[in-house]
């Protein structure tokens, strides 16, 4: 494989998987993702990112970097849950990617899913703070592992706390937001913030 399909593959699927996930939105000055192609096998080199060989190798090493990077979050500090946030519905990628960064970073809402408390107005702040530049309350739909919170910027005539409360207790929650502005959607990985979280930062020393 040349080093331009080999740089291009690994920068896609880096891409798709380590670069959406955030436990606390903090990162390390030392990650990082390395690909290695040694020739050993003897396969003929592939020039051609379009080319089939090489767009079932992407499938390949996409798949693999995103079980190792989910694995992180599941293995988070102090972690016990594991949180998908799936953005869809806007007009711009931008503006559902700050969304959902909006709301896997803020501490409001990841303590509340550590407590299991479906909280939906901290969702609401998280999804309303986020820096877009197309948002409309008023068309927004919000769901907790497919239980609908918010339809249309009012809460779903059908939900009760009991019903979310059953979903926030899973160990897999995925909060779902439809902006239903256009096409492009985002979806980054995260987990909740526990008490155990603080303690092992508190006392580690560099």
């Amino acid at each position: 494989m040349s080093q331009t399909v080999l740089d291009d593959c690994l920068k896609r699927a880096t891409d798709a998987s380590f670069n959406r996930i955030t436990v606390d939105g903090d990162t390390s000055t030392n990650d990082a993702v390395v690909l290695s192609a040694t020739g050993k096998a003897g396969h003929a080199l592939l020039y051609d990112s379009s080319s089939d060989d090489a767009k079932a190798f992407y499938v390949a090493v996409h798949d693999v970097l995103l079980d190792l990077a989910q694995a992180i979050i599941r293995d988070g500090e102090g972690a016990t849950k594991f949180v998908t946030v799936e953005v869809k519905g806007g007009k711009l990628q931008s503006d559902c990617e700050e969304i959902a960064y909006s709301i896997a970073h803020s501490p409001l809402v990841k303590t509340a899913m550590n407590a299991s408390d479906p909280n939906w107005g901290r969702l609401l702040m998280a999804i309303g703070k986020a820096p877009t530049k197309y948002f409309d309350i008023d068309v927004l739909n919000l769901a907790i592992n497919g239980l609908a919170l918010i339809e249309r910027g009012q809460p779903h005539p059908d939900y009760s706390e009991e019903q979310g409360q059953r979903e926030f207790q899973k160990e897999e929650i995925t909060i779902s937001v439809d902006l239903n502005l256009g096409g492009e959607s985002y979806t980054v990985w995260t987990s909740d913030l526990s008490h155990e979280y603080v303690r092992i930062n508190a006392d580690y020393r560099s």
